[in-house]
């Protein structure tokens, strides 16, 4: 756009349109892109992800003294050489960073937290995700100097414990998203202090944290009432209890993600279906202990469920595809449907699906009552959905001289 407006201006100069015949189109818009290119009020936003392989700290370095105080949003996602001392220059020199993404930037240390707290206050976005060496003196030192924090992503970094927990919510009182995946030293009491500052908080991310109980979660429900998109997979220690007070506290939840949460029960998704109409996605994936009740249950309360996975949940039936293809959300909204594992769902229910005009991709792995005559007769009905399933290939008679063609076991995408 700045270009379009250079070389409308020139055209519109006759004494700038003389310069441009006598040096030759080409030659001028080498120099114009030159111009614009040095000037760095031009780069407020630079993603460098495509080049990690390349991106050496010199290169963030000379980012950060040609854009300075103009950028505001850089990204060195996967830029594995980048480490804390040109981190300390970038931020020394972008003090109106807003929004920095340092994903898998494992080189860095504390050291590059201590800079960013000292010079980046205006920072709101941070992603540290797979920075192994950070520890809890980081979250003191982002606590104290960046708290304008919006956004905080410490997933993989599993030397935090609830003392950097305690620090960083102290400060950052504004947090309104908080991912912790993986952070395996993580307990109740860590939970504890997210709900006594953070009262702000739409998103949290606990998966894989599996010292976590009842006890963590029904503290986060009281204090976070705001809550849309919580993960707990993985913490494989809890019960109903959480799913009721989600429900008696969290009533503009929106994603609930509880894979390999095996001890809920029908009777906690009821009680949540009943209280969270806005939920659009769940993955209950291997919560082995629901049945066809949930299904009726979200099918009657959550007419805006979009994405729903139930692999491995074996007591799921074609009745309670049933009721859930015959539903609002089935009719309107169900885009993403996953029943790997579901052993008795037949080509019944993929008959019922045929109702859900808007799904858009259907897992069927191991569902091996589910024949390809079924999917292709649904196919018929549904052109756009994209089904995954798979078959044990047929074994082939043995061949004269042992020199027969083996069959393919990989998976098979209809």
């Amino acid at each position: 756009m700045l270009f379009s407006l250079l070389l409308n201006f020139t055209w519109s100069n006759p004494e700038c349109t003389k310069y441009v015949h006598s040096i030759g189109l080409d030659s001028f818009c080498n120099v114009a892109w030159n111009i614009l290119a040095l000037d760095g009020s031009n780069w407020q936003r630079i993603d460098l992800f495509n080049f990690q392989t390349d991106v050496e700290g010199r290169v963030v370095e000379n980012i950060s003294k040609r854009c300075g105080g103009f950028l505001r949003k850089l990204s060195l996602r996967g830029c594995i050489g980048v480490g804390d001392s040109s981190l300390k220059t970038f931020a020394q020199n972008c003090r109106n960073i807003e929004h920095l993404n340092l994903n898998g930037c494992t080189k860095i240390t504390d050291s590059t937290c201590y800079s960013l707290s000292r010079f980046c206050s205006k920072l709101k976005h941070l992603d540290l995700t797979s920075c192994v060496s950070i520890t809890n003196s980081s979250l003191k030192g982002i606590s104290e100097g960046c708290r304008n924090l919006e956004y905080l992503n410490l997933s993989w970094c599993d030397q935090i414990t609830k003392d950097g927990i305690e620090a960083l919510v102290r400060g950052c009182r504004g947090l309104k998203a908080l991912l912790l995946r993986g952070c395996t030293q993580l307990e109740d009491e860590a939970l504890k202090h997210i709900q006594n500052y953070c009262h702000e908080l739409v998103s949290l991310n606990f998966q894989s944290c599996s010292r976590i109980t009842d006890e963590g979660v029904v503290q986060i429900c009281r204090g976070c009432h705001r809550l849309q998109a919580l993960c707990l997979s993985g913490c494989s220690n809890l019960t109903d209890a959480s799913l009721t007070a989600l429900a008696l506290n969290c009533p503009r939840l929106q994603i609930l993600e509880a894979a390999r949460c095996s001890h809920l029960t029908d009777a906690g998704f009821t009680l949540l279906a009943r209280n969270c109409h806005d939920l659009e996605k769940m993955d209950l994936e291997e919560c082995i202990l629901i049945t066809d009740s949930t299904l009726v249950q979200l099918s009657v309360h959550c007419p805006k469920l979009q994405a729903l996975s139930l692999s491995h949940c074996e007591l799921i039936t074609d009745d309670g595809i049933l009721h859930l293809s015959n539903s609002t959300c089935g009719h309107e909204r169900l885009r993403v449907l996953e029943l790997d594992n579901c052993l008795l769902i037949t080509d019944v229910a993929l008959e019922h699906l045929e109702n859900c005009r808007g799904l858009e991709r259907l897992e069927l792995y191991d569902c091996q009552q589910v024949t390809r005559a079924g999917i292709k007769r649904m196919r018929a009905q549904l052109p756009h959905v994209k089904v995954h399933a798979y078959f044990a290939p047929v074994t082939p008679p043995t061949a004269v001289g042992g020199s027969g063609q083996r069959l393919c076991r990989c998976c098979v995408i209809l």
